[in-house]
């Protein structure tokens, strides 16, 4: 199996999609989108500053009455006319796009997304088990976001620095839960516990809990877990 690859955190004039960006800052890394005919959308709070020219309306997404019922965002916001706007997340980490083909499908955990381009739909899924211990029974999300365009940018902020690996046919990797970002839907994803036990006290256990992910495909990982502190 390869060695996950540390991906850059600088981009310069970096164009796809008819959108170009910029990734630049050190501890808490600033996207720069210079936009033209292609709108973004992104969650209004991580919005950090705009051209006057552009406009801030509301998209709404697909599923909003389940989305409602499981506690999350039923809007988004997104942008309307020409000029620049940056994005942040208020936490210390690594900023990324993912260049997305069409019909071209991503996994990404929650609280992981910073913007898309506008042809990029987004659909989500509970995931229970690991999260049921970790998050008191509540799980967690996985977001699905899909290219419908010829071309597409995803945008994620990752915690502490990103790597990638690719996991070749039938290749697997156990990640600690919160340390993985994105998967490739192509990758299978199973939660696994080990049980350790406690030197002489061999009535006392405790429990490690790993996801282990089957290629073929590409997964990202921080080096900062998310269920860290």
């Amino acid at each position: 199996m390869a060695v996950p690859v540390l991906l850059a955190s600088k981009v310069n004039n970096e164009t796809y999609a008819g959108v170009t960006y910029h990734i630049e800052g050190e501890l808490v890394p600033v996207l720069h989108i210079e936009l033209s005919q292609m709108p973004v959308y992104f969650e209004h709070h991580v919005l950090l500053w705009k051209d006057p020219a552009i406009n801030i309306s509301i998209k709404p997404l697909q599923g909003a009455f389940k989305r409602m019922m499981a506690g999350m965002d039923v809007f988004v916001t997104q942008t309307q006319g020409i000029g620049r706007i940056a994005f942040s997340r208020d936490g210390a980490g690594h900023v990324f796009a993912i260049h997305l083909n069409e019909n071209q499908k991503v996994d990404v955990r929650e609280h992981q997304f910073l913007a898309a381009t506008d042809n990029v739909d987004y659909t989500f899924n509970r995931v229970k088990g690991v999260a049921n211990m970790l998050l008191g029974g509540t799980g967690f999300f996985i977001d699905t976001f899909t290219c419908k365009g010829r071309e597409g940018i995803l945008w994620l902020h990752g915690y502490g620095n990103v790597f990638e690996i690719e996991l070749k046919p039938g290749e697997q990797i156990d990640m600690e839960p919160g340390s993985w970002i994105y998967k490739d839907t192509t990758v299978t994803m199973e939660t696994l516990f080990q049980k350790l036990s406690a030197g002489f006290l061999a009535s006392s256990t405790c429990q490690l809990v790993w996801n282990r992910f089957k290629g073929p495909g590409k997964i990202g990982l921080q080096s900062m877990s998310l269920f860290a502190g």
